[in-house]
Order: C-alpha cells, then sequence, then structure tokens
C-alpha cells in the first residue's frame, strides 16, 4: 500500500500515515511478528520505489499537461506554479510532501512532469522517506511499547491521525483558496 499510495495516481485514497503509524505499534506490542529494523528498511524502500515511479510517470505523461488546454479541472497556471514552487523550494517540497495526504501522491508526478533533476529529485525521495517511513513507524513503535493496549484501539487512534491529517489539507485548502482570491484568481 504505500509503494501504491506513493508511485499510482489513483494510491491517493490509502491511509499511509495511518497504515505506517499502525504498523510500528502492531511491531511494538509484538502482535506483528517483525523485527523493527526489516519493516523500516522495507517501508522506506517501497516508499523510495513509489516515488520513483510517480516521478517516471510524471515524465512519460507530464509532457501532455503542458499543452494541455485549461478546463474546469485542470488549469495550467497550476503546474507553472508547481514548476516555481519546485524551482525556490525542490527539496523542502518533496520532503513536506510525503507528510501530507494526498499530496505525497502528486509530488513525484509533478516532479517528473517539470523535468526535476532525477540525481536530485531521487536525494530528496530518499531522505523525505526515510523521515516519512521512520518517524511514524518509530512513533508508533514506542506507543506499542510502552503501551501495550494501544493495540486494542487502533481504530481510534487512527481514526485520530486521519483527522489531524484532514484538517492539515483542509486549513492549506482554505488558505490557498484566499490567496487565490487575495491575488485577484477566481
Amino acid at each position: 500500500m504505500v509503494y501504491a499510495e506513493t508511485g499510482i495516481i489513483l494510491g491517493f485514497i490509502f491511509p499511509g500515515d495511518a497504515l505506517l503509524f499502525t504498523a510500528g505499534i502492531l511491531c511494538g506490542t509484538n502482535d506483528l511478528p517483525v523485527n523493527i529494523f526489516f519493516l523500516l528498511i522495507t517501508l522506506m524502500i517501497a516508499a523510495i520505489a513509489g516515488n520513483l515511479t510517480g516521478y517516471v510517470t510524471g515524465r512519460v505523461l507530464g509532457k501532455k499537461l503542458f499543452t494541455k488546454k485549461d478546463n474546469w479541472i485542470f488549469k495550467k497556471r497550476h503546474l507553472d506554479t508547481t514548476h516555481e514552487f519546485y524551482e525556490k523550494y525542490g527539496g523542502i517540497s518533496m520532503i513536506a510532501g510525503r507528510f501530507i495526504w494526498i499530496v505525497r501522491t502528486f509530488v513525484p508526478i509533478l516532479a517528473g512532469a517539470i523535468d526535476m533533476n532525477f540525481w536530485k529529485f531521487n536525494y530528496y525521495n530518499v531522505a523525505g522517506a526515510v523521515l516519512w517511513v521512520g518517524s511514524l513507524v518509530t512513533a508508533g513503535y514506542f506507543l506499542g511499547r510502552e503501551i501495550p493496549e494501544s493495540a486494542q484501539n487502533l481504530e481510534f487512534i487512527i481514526a485520530g491521525i486521519t483527522i489531524v491529517v484532514m484538517s492539515i489539507v483542509i486549513r492549506g485548502a482554505i488558505r490557498m483558496r484566499k490567496q487565490g482570491k487575495l491575488n485577484g484568481e477566481r
């Protein structure tokens, strides 16, 4: 699921943050009989491979986006804005994008579409995967180790993570919409 979420266009439907945190909890409570280091490494590899797939998809299909005419969903100016954002904050956007639902699916695709340097992309791809997987799985692992009963309340933990992530996404969307109106866009 980690690979699919970061590498397949429809992967944004998967709950990556909650999945990583839950895997960490289950590993910490020994409900998932997997070595924590093996879990971390395999999930990091899946995240890196997923972003590479997204990048290649963007390289292959992305050129068509730049020649596509605007419609009610697609606006070319968003690609131009994304390109400027990558030029200014390339690495930060790659790393921070890992922690934002929906964004983590499209960041590598857009990086490929705007021809971000492959080696630069991979540097930030690996750094982002290590930070994303490492922080969430490790946090879940220590919660599971310290509070073994946490595995019995996974639905509440997952709901909490989902609410936090969704509130961040909604807040960002509202802020972007307000900024668009302030800049005279519709």
